[in-house]
């Protein structure tokens, strides 16, 4: 789990959260107008071949700041352990040098619990950017069944590159009393949609042509933040997670090729992964 944060006298700051194998990463990261980003937890990953004492595949549980990836503290968890207890002792343990109060966190879906919102708005004084999915299946119906498509387009942005083109659109709205009742702190609720059309060769016969694909994935959020935050900040937000990945993940996997390494036992491979994002 990786975490990030930032402030500023403009607003609250941004932390983000993630957790991977043999390594977690904490990043902070800006949004559109802000100098810091929610922290974001993303999906645990194993370094092949690693092993603890026990022969189990070792984890670390880490928080990074948005945009830039610096990792700001690291926990070892237990190779059987889902990440989602150990989130409250590593936010903890960082708010003890680092205070979090007044910055946002943001967390994938696996951490969306009500136990990390009471913690983050109650004990940490921050607040908090969550994906809702179907691991909170009351919640998600909940929000599935607001009235959407009544709610205007309040920001979208428009991609191109790397053989795609993207359009993202966000629709945010307050969050009904049966929702508050549900998650704690909750002020709103948001609709991210994303569309993108990516150019690709198929065969036809005996020659290459290029063709259209286009997808359409939509997502939702809650957020502790009220209506004084902009919709681009939330999108911001959401779109900040993936800090962990492309700073942390890929670096790590990709260009130090982690899971190559011979370095396999004792605390050598949490040493490795840490000085692969420094």
């Amino acid at each position: 789990m990786s975490v990030g944060s930032g402030q500023n006298s403009n607003g609250p700051g941004t932390t983000t959260t993630t957790t991977g194998t043999t390594g977690t990463g904490t990043r902070t990261s800006q949004s559109p107008g802000r100098a810091g980003c929610p922290p974001s937890p993303s999906t645990a990953r194993a370094v092949r071949g690693a092993a603890g004492p026990d022969g189990l595949i070792p984890y670390l549980l880490a928080a990074v700041t948005h945009g830039t990836g610096i990792m700001l503290a690291e926990h070892l968890i237990g190779p059987k352990t889902s990440e989602a207890p150990e989130f409250a002792p590593l936010l903890r343990e960082l708010n003890e040098y680092y205070p979090l109060a007044g910055h946002v966190i943001t967390a994938d879906a696996g951490h969306t619990v009500k136990a990390h919102a009471t913690l983050i708005c109650e004990q940490l004084v921050a607040h908090y950017v969550f994906t809702v999915k179907c691991n909170t299946k009351k919640l998600w119906e909940e929000l599935d069944a607001l009235d959407c498509k009544s709610v205007p387009v309040q920001h979208e942005t428009r991609e191109n590159g790397h053989g795609r083109r993207e359009r993202r659109t966000i629709q945010v709205m307050d969050v009904p009393e049966h929702v508050r009742e549900r998650f704690p702190h909750a002020r709103q609720a948001g609709l991210i949609e994303r569309y993108v059309t990516r150019t690709v060769r198929a065969r036809r016969g005996k020659r290459w042509v290029r063709k259209q694909v286009r997808s359409a994935v939509a997502v939702f959020i809650i957020t502790s933040l009220s209506a004084r935050e902009a919709a681009s900040h939330l999108a911001g937000y959401v779109r900040g997670q993936w800090t962990i990945e492309n700073k942390v993940h890929y670096v790590r996997d990709v260009t130090y090729r982690q899971d190559a390494s011979w370095v396999r036992t004792g605390p050598r491979p949490r040493i490795m992964a840490t000085l692969r994002i420094l």
